[in-house]
This record gives C-alpha cells, structure tokens and sequence, in this order.
C-alpha cells in the first residue's frame, strides 16, 4: 500500500545538513526496497514531474522527487556547474542515509547522474537516462540557444515553452503538449516555489559549460543502463542518445518515434511500462 494515493497530494518534506544546506522534497510509493531518486530538467522544480508518470511507477516502487540547491523550496545557490550539482544530489541522497539507490535522470538530470555516479559508483545500481548525452556531446552547447528561441515563439503566442520544447510541432505533439500541462496542474495546493530567473540562467549557463568540456571516460559506467529519447529531440539532439549507448557497456536503448525532447511525456503509459521491467 502506497504511503500517498497520487503524487499532486505528496506533501512536501524538508531535510537539512549541518553546512546549513535544505532540500526540499517529495515521495511516494512503499518504503520498501531499493528507493528511485529523480533528477529533473533545466528549469523544473517538484511540480515538473507528470504525475501519470510517479503514480503509475509508485505501485510498485519507492519514489523520490527533489530540489536540488537553489531551486524551489530548497534553499542555497544553484552552481554554475554539473559536477557541483551532482556533489550537492550526494549530499541530499547521503543525508537520507541510503547506501543503494536507482536513478531516473532526465536532461540536465541526466548529466548529473552522470556525473554523479562517476564520482560515486557504488551508490547507484540502476541507471535511466532520458533525453540526454554526453559530457562535451553534439549541440549541448546551443541549449541556450534554442531555450531562448523557443521562449520567444512562447511568449508570441501565450503558450507554455515546454509545448516547444519538449514535443515536435505536429498535430499528435501539440495534443500531447496540452494533455501533459493539464497533468501538471493538477496539484492546487502547496506548491513548489517557480524557479528564479537568475537561478535559470546559472542553469543555462552550467549546461553551456558542461557541454563544450571534454568527455568523459563513460567505459566506467558498469551499471544496467536504459536510455531513452525521442526521434527528435530538439534541445538534446538525439544523436547523442546514440553517443551514451555506444558508450556504455551495459545499455540498452529505446528511441520513440515522432517524439522530442519530453518523449516520456508524450508516452507516459509506453513509458512506465518500459521502467516497470527495466527495474525488475
């Protein structure tokens, strides 16, 4: 029995380090069992995460959601860099004293855990990357670029950028697009804080920085990897999925067809099912 019915009700918890360091965050699912930590995308703060998605993955799993520092409800600065931010996912996974975990990463997510687990392998059993690549990979760089591009197309036409961003400009994305906002809506009561512009931009420019460093020695990754991502994704060209699968030994990849960036988000039940065996 799960400790809360649906993700839009999870109250959000909070759990601070001596430095003086405060997460804010959210779960869901049985205590039981290896827990799933979620690491999430440029911009997204605790209400960013389709709750089709958390539910329908907290059945059978433990689920937990965060900010990491400087975003939402956690206080501090962001970083101006990835491997910082994964420092600080440390930090936050250690203080929930757990030994072993799985993690679910999606797009600047993904280059964290990425990080993350270079820096900390024993930690992490499973791994799932989603709409991500490689430290120095292909086009990661101009996220900036296309962020800003899509915000103006938004702003001209009152829309939410991720409609953009996150699915193609076809008439399956565009209804896709609207059937994902709705679901992040759904929470009305104690949400998280919108992330603030100075700490967007910090984001914006960790990712600019980790996109033109040089690669990373991904023969190190020796966990069960799925990578995932849509055929065309705009923000993280897809190509670079390809790139990690090449990479890492132990992967297995799952393109989906006329999907972009948010292709868990166009696919939400594919996608559950997919991390359900993956997980197994």
């Amino acid at each position: 029995m799960s400790v809360h019915y649906s993700y839009i009700d999870a109250p959000n918890l909070f759990i601070q380090h001596q430095n003086g360091k405060r997460f804010a965050y959210r779960e869901l699912g049985e205590k039981k069992g290896i827990p799933i930590i979620l690491l999430t995308h440029l911009s997204a703060n605790l209400d960013n995460w389709d709750p089709r998605i958390i539910d329908g993955l907290a059945k059978n799993h433990w689920f937990i959601a965060f900010d990491n520092m400087g975003v939402g409800l956690s206080n501090g600065k962001v970083p101006d860099n990835i491997p910082q931010m994964a420092n600080d996912a440390i930090t936050f996974i250690k203080l929930l004293g757990f030994l072993k975990i799985d993690l679910i990463a999606l797009s600047m997510g993904g280059m964290i855990a990425q990080e993350l687990i270079l820096k900390e392998p024993r930690l992490v059993r499973k791994l799932v990357l989603v709409g991500t690549g490689p430290r120095g990979g292909k086009g990661i760089s101009n996220v900036t670029y296309i962020t800003n591009l899509d915000l103006v197309r938004a702003i001209l036409t009152f829309k939410d950028v991720k409609t953009y961003l996150f699915f193609p400009n076809t008439k399956n994305g565009k209804k896709k697009a609207k059937e994902f906002l709705i679901q992040l809506k759904r929470r009305k009561k104690h949400r998280d804080k919108t992330i603030s512009l100075r700490a967007y931009r910090m984001q914006l420019h960790a990712i600019k920085k980790w996109g033109k460093d040089k690669p990373a020695d991904l023969s190190k990754i020796v966990q069960p990897t799925l990578i995932i991502n849509g055929n065309h994704d705009r923000m993280v060209p897809t190509e670079n999925s390809y790139d990690l699968a090449n990479r890492i030994a132990d992967s297995n990849l799952k393109i989906f067809d006329h999907a972009g960036h948010g292709s868990l988000f166009q696919y939400p039940r594919e996608f559950v099912e997919m991390i359900k065996i993956f997980l197994r």
